[in-house]
């Protein structure tokens, strides 16, 4: 049976997109022990396998069964566009014990025997504790297992949402929704989930947020119960190239002897719009040398900027992309540097 979200036209006009450092984090943890999602994450499961063998993720594993429910209070929807994981964990720790008590309550019941195991019989007897303990693992495995990698994860994030906001203005919400997803339909009132569970919701003005995920892959996600917001989480756009090296090689020869090396990596880096941090971290660079260049490179007429959020993100112009690509090549190839 599948989910439904039924749309009216006040929660047309607040549908929205989102980031989230905290649910990467929770879906960072599940793809540790799920070999189906691992495909594309290998180079970053090679990079944190001593780091994750240290951390006991037991109990936070008991509430993610394979199908059923997620405690909402663990991973809720994003507190903004851009909320910072700090924020996000502090309104975790502050949750209601009897309200955490419920949620997990209902998750264990999805996995025969969860219930009744040690850690399982803890959590609803003692929910208070539960929520400091599953707290601090969540920051823990923040820490070890995404953070070192943000800039590079929500780099693909935001450029995920600067794609699917243009495609916004071009095909509206209805095609837009769409096309996320393989396992979306929208009928004019109707988003439908196709999996398997009933779940329905009516948001009631609260509008619809939509959240890219690189670790999600290669699932759609949703069924938030209220008082959360209805949020649909989908895979992100190019995870296939994720965790390659960039701008190592790919520089046009002519391209660089015009602008420099460094400028011209920085400008063939940008295949999808980033941040300053972002870039830095990619090209190995340090911020203030990378915030040059991009100055640089905008005041040329080969760079555009645009704010999301407390971010600010580059992009190439259609000069820009043409100088970085295969026809950049061929239209230096005939001026005497």
């Amino acid at each position: 049976m599948p989910f439904r979200v039924h749309l009216s036209e006040a929660d047309l006009l607040r549908c929205r997109f989102a980031l989230s450092p905290l649910w990467e984090t929770q879906e960072a943890v599940r793809t540790l022990n799920s070999p189906a999602r691992q495909g594309y994450h290998l180079p970053w499961l090679r990079k944190i396998r001593t780091a994750a063998a240290g951390l006991d993720f037991t109990p936070v594993r008991l509430l993610m069964p394979r199908r059923g429910h997620n405690p909402d209070y663990l991973c809720p929807p994003p507190l903004g566009p851009s909320a910072s994981f700090e924020e996000e964990i502090a309104a975790v720790r502050a949750t209601d014990p009897e309200l955490a008590r419920d949620d997990m309550a209902r998750s264990l019941a999805c996995t025969p025997g969860a219930a009744e195991t040690p850690a399982g019989q803890r959590m609803l007897r003692e929910p208070a504790r539960a929520v400091r303990e599953l707290t601090d693992l969540m920051e823990a495995a923040w820490h070890a297992l995404v953070e070192p990698e943000w800039p590079r994860l929500r780099s693909l994030l935001e450029a995920d949402i600067a794609y699917h906001s243009r495609r916004l203005a071009e095909v509206g919400l209805g095609g837009l929704l769409s096309e996320l997803h393989p396992h979306l339909s929208w009928d004019g009132t109707t988003l439908t989930l196709a999996k398997t569970g009933e779940h329905v919701r009516e948001p009631s003005g609260q509008g619809l947020m939509l959240m890219p995920s690189a670790f999600c892959w290669p699932q759609v996600i949703s069924g938030f119960d209220a008082p959360w917001q209805p949020t649909v989480v989908y895979p992100a756009r190019g995870i296939g190239v994720l965790w390659t090296e960039r701008g190592d090689g790919r520089t046009p020869e002519a391209l660089a002897r015009l602008l420099g090396r460094t400028r011209a990596d920085v400008l063939c880096a940008l295949d999808d719009p980033a941040t300053t941090s972002a870039l830095a971290h990619r090209l190995r660079l340090a911020p203030s040398s990378v915030s040059a260049h991009l100055s640089a490179l905008r005041g040329a007429g080969l760079l555009l900027s645009r704010r999301y959020g407390h971010q600010v993100l580059y992009e190439r112009t259609p000069l820009g992309t043409a100088l970085s690509g295969g026809a950049g090549e061929v239209a230096l190839d005939g001026v005497d540097l």
